[in-house]
C-alpha cells in the first residue's frame, strides 16, 4: 500500500484523479480498452471533479457502479445512480457504464451485474473508506470469503448515521437499511486501487485500515492484501497515523 498525503481535499482529489487517469491510459495503451469501478459519496467529490477533466479516451472505457441503496428511486437526492450520472457519466463520452439498479428483485440484479463484471476484468477501482471502515457497503464484520461479485447487504447504524451526517437524508429513519454492494473479493480483483479518503471524521477509520491486523471487523484492512493500492489522504484524515 502506497500512502500519499496531501494538504487538503482539493489537492488530494487532483492527485488521486491524476494517478487513476495515468493507470487508465496505461491499460488503454496495453489493451486498447479499460474497465473501471467508480465509487460515490462526499469523499469522492473532489476526485471525480478532477477525473472528468483528465486526458483520457473515455470512448474506450467501461465503468461499473460500486453500490446502491435498495428502496429508493434514481431521482432521490441520495441515489448513487443520480450522483454518478450528474458528476461523472454525463460529463464524459464513456463507452458504457453499468449502474446498480436494485428494482424489485435485488438478487437478480446482483446476478446480472456479476455476470457482466466477470467479462470485464477491472483495471482501476476508484473507492473510499467509510467512517466505520467499510469498503463499498461491506460494513463490519464484512464477508471476506464470498466470491459473489455483488451481494445484498444490511447497513449498520454507524454507516447509516454517516449518510445522515453527510446530508443525504433528512432523518435516520429515511436511510435505507439494505443495499447492493460489490463484494470485498471483487474489489480486490482490480488490477489497481485508487482509494480517496479526506476529512478528519475518517481519521480513525484510516488509522485502523493501515495499522490494524487484517480482519473483517475493519473491512478496510482487506486493502493490505492487495499489492497495488494507492491510499490518498489529506492532513486531517492522516492525522492519527503513527508514520
Amino acid at each position: 500500500m502506497e500512502i500519499i498525503i496531501k494538504k487538503n481535499k482539493e489537492e488530494l482529489g487532483k492527485a488521486a484523479a491524476g494517478k487513476g487517469a495515468e493507470l487508465i491510459r496505461k491499460a488503454l495503451k496495453e489493451k486498447g480498452h479499460a474497465n473501471i469501478i467508480v465509487a460515490t459519496g462526499a469523499s469522492q467529490f473532489e476526485m471525480l471533479n478532477a477525473l472528468v477533466k483528465e486526458d483520457v479516451d473515455w470512448t474506450k472505457v467501461t465503468g461499473f457502479h460500486l453500490d446502491e441503496y435498495i428502496g429508493i428511486p434514481d431521482t432521490h437526492p441520495a441515489s448513487f445512480r443520480k450522483y454518478l450520472k450528474e458528476r461523472f457519466v454525463e460529463k464524459i463520452p464513456i463507452q458504457a457504464f453499468h449502474y446498480v439498479d436494485p428494482g424489485d428483485d435485488p438478487e437478480a440484479e446482483c446476478e446480472r451485474l456479476g455476470e457482466l463484471i466477470k467479462k470485464h476484468p477491472v483495471d482501476v477501482a476508484f473507492i473510499g473508506i467509510g467512517e466505520n471502515g467499510h469498503l463499498a457497503f461491506n460494513d463490519p464484520p464484512a464477508d471476506f470469503e464470498t466470491e459473489q461479485p455483488y451481494l445484498v447487504v444490511a447497513l449498520d447504524e454507524v454507516c447509516r448515521r454517516q449518510q445522515l451526517g453527510e446530508g443525504w437524508f433528512p432523518t435516520l429513519e429515511d436511510v435505507p437499511e439494505k443495499a447492493i454492494s460489490m463484494s470485498i473479493r471483487q474489489i480486490l480483483k482490480s488490477k489497481s486501487v485508487i482509494c480517496s479518503v479526506p476529512d478528519k471524521r475518517k481519521a480513525t477509520a484510516v488509522k485502523n485500515t493501515v495499522e490494524s491486523e487484517i480482519t473483517p471487523r475493519v473491512p478496510g484492512t482487506a486493502l493490505q492484501m492487495h499489492d497495488a493500492v494507492y491510499l490518498f489522504l489529506d492532513e486531517a484524515s492522516a492525522s492519527l497515523l503513527k508514520r
